[in-house]
């Protein structure tokens, strides 16, 4: 059996619809903090993030208390826009895909929500992953059964537990969650 923890970044310093990879601010620095404190007495394990910046910030925290660096990995990065969409109408798009499920959204996003499983089925140790809303919700449905886009509305910061176990994933504890969806 394989543990992994799933976090979503700390708060960015900027909307999904005015930057395309905004850092954390204050307070997702702060969350990020007090997401080590609780993960760090179960290491060091393997640490892997997001390419995006808000997640690298995130999991360098707990790295910097393994004294470990985060494997980029891009299976588990933001679910992509639409090719050509302008960056303001982002958020506007995500919500309505939000609401909805992978299959309906066609073959490009169940392909992401696969790679995201996929490449978690694939860790061979414990391991925390610092990832994105979407993407954690993503592996919730796979270890689930379930193909809504959104199942949990995760906070920042909060910390999904799934086991690998026989191929499989199987939701553990769903992260703390949130009346916030975008940031």
């Amino acid at each position: 059996m394989t543990r992994l923890y799933l976090v979503r970044h700390g708060r960015a310093a900027a909307g999904w619809d005015t930057h395309p990879d905004p850092g954390l601010d204050s307070l997702g620095a702060h969350q990020a903090e007090q997401m080590a404190d609780r993960l760090a007495p179960f290491g060091p394990l393997d640490l892997i993030s997001s390419p995006l910046q808000r997640c690298r910030e995130t999991a360098a925290v707990l790295g910097a208390r393994w004294s470990v660096e985060a494997r980029i990995e891009p299976l588990v990065a933001e679910i992509p826009s639409p090719e050509g969409i302008p960056m303001g109408e982002r958020v506007a798009w995500l919500r309505a895909a939000m609401a909805g499920t992978w299959t309906a959204l066609g073959p490009r996003y169940t392909a992401f929500r696969d790679g995201v499983a996929g490449c978690l089925l694939s860790l061979p140790h414990d391991t925390v992953i610092a990832s994105h809303f979407v993407a954690i919700n993503a592996a919730i449905g796979a270890a689930v059964g379930d193909d809504a886009v959104v199942i949990r509305s995760l906070d920042n910061c909060s910390i999904t537990v799934i086991d690998v176990v026989d191929g499989a994933l199987h939701l553990v504890e769903g992260g703390h969650e949130a009346d916030t969806l975008i940031r």
